[in-house]
């Protein structure tokens, strides 16, 4: 697997950032949820995640770090947020600080030539998930290796300078690696994840990573214009119109009304009907005013224009899940990308 390789300076020191080239099909997006930071993908995402761990754990030259940036991130598959850059950080051998992680984030994207190409060697990985199928496949009652509760620092995730950053040991790195590779094979519904740091962090994958992220992306923008504080909702604007265009009819009535009322009030025989048609006019006229007020405030109400931040992500997440049902509807099938690759 070949990688891009920049030399940087961040925080006065010289650090290695290894990137994935341009052309790589795959994507990654990250959400906090729960008090968790997740890392999310689909299957093909997760093998190439688990391979990027691995190789970490055998790097010797200090101040390497591997950063997923765009064009490899996504919009988040619930609620469409933007997703934070990930940091893969080797502890032992590479010190990323709050300054190195905001003056790496200050440069993102990276552009122009890369300084070289990294050839990403993952020898051992295939092994290792073959020896972790096997304990998985062994008579039930079978022997198996104790384990040994680990001591001092092993991992840490984060969000450091604006990256969601993974820490840890070689050894974690590569008993992560294994985790992630092997997430599709306990895959419940199309989903599966392990945890990292709990509760700190997560990898979370879906069968159909990519059709939610699309389906999220409606779903925002279908609910942000209807609740948008800058866009008037539609109903809203239906009674507001109507509003406008009987405001010259009914002027005309009224003051027929009045003027008729004034005639009849001229004549000593006619005194209290003038009064009472008067009277009828301008009640008339109240009324039909705060009904048209009423059904324009009744109308606005309907949509608040306001929500919360958690509120709108909820809608959102409800919306999504109403688009891939819509999609799923006959007629209505679409050509999807494939994520198990």
């Amino acid at each position: 697997m070949k990688l891009h390789r920049r030399r940087l300076w961040l925080d006065g020191r010289e650090y290695t950032v290894v990137t994935l080239r341009p052309g790589t099909p795959i994507r990654f997006s990250t959400n906090f949820y729960h008090g968790t930071w997740h890392v999310l993908s689909d299957w093909a995402g997760a093998r190439l995640l688990g391979r990027l761990l691995w190789g970490l754990a055998y790097q010797r030259v200090p101040g390497t770090i591997v950063l997923i940036d765009r064009p490899h991130l996504d919009l988040n598959p619930f609620d469409a947020e933007p997703a934070d850059p990930i940091a893969l950080v080797p502890a032992l051998l590479t010190p990323f600080t709050h300054k190195a992680a905001r003056d790496l984030r200050q440069r993102l994207p990276l552009r122009g030539a890369p300084d070289g190409t990294v050839r990403w060697h993952t020898h051992g990985l295939d092994t290792a998930l073959a020896a972790r199928r096997s304990l998985r496949d062994q008579p039930r009652g079978s022997w198996q290796a104790p384990w040994i509760t680990p001591r001092g620092f092993t991992e840490r995730v984060d969000r450091i300078g604006g990256l969601v950053t993974i820490t840890a040991t070689p050894d974690l790195l590569k008993e992560t690696a294994v985790d992630v590779s092997t997430l599709v094979d306990y895959a419940y519904h199309g989903m599966a994840y392990t945890e990292l740091n709990w509760p700190n962090g997560e990898v979370q994958v879906f069968r159909d990573y990519r059709e939610r992220v699309s389906a999220a992306a409606v779903a925002r923008r279908e609910i942000l214009s209807e609740t948008d504080p800058g866009v008037e909702p539609r109903a809203a604007a239906k009674a507001r119109a109507k509003a406008e265009t009987e405001t010259v009819p009914r002027a005309k009535a009224e003051a027929n009304l009045r003027a008729e009322a004034g005639a009849n009030a001229g004549t000593a025989a006619g005194t209290g009907a003038g009064t009472r048609a008067s009277t009828r006019a301008g009640t008339k006229a109240r009324t039909s005013s705060e009904s048209l007020a009423g059904a324009e405030a009744d109308a606005t109400a309907k949509v608040p224009s306001r929500l919360d931040r958690d509120a709108l992500n909820r809608l959102i997440w409800d919306r999504g899940t109403e688009v891939r049902r819509r999609r799923l509807r006959p007629g209505n099938q679409t050509s999807r990308l494939r994520t198990d690759a």
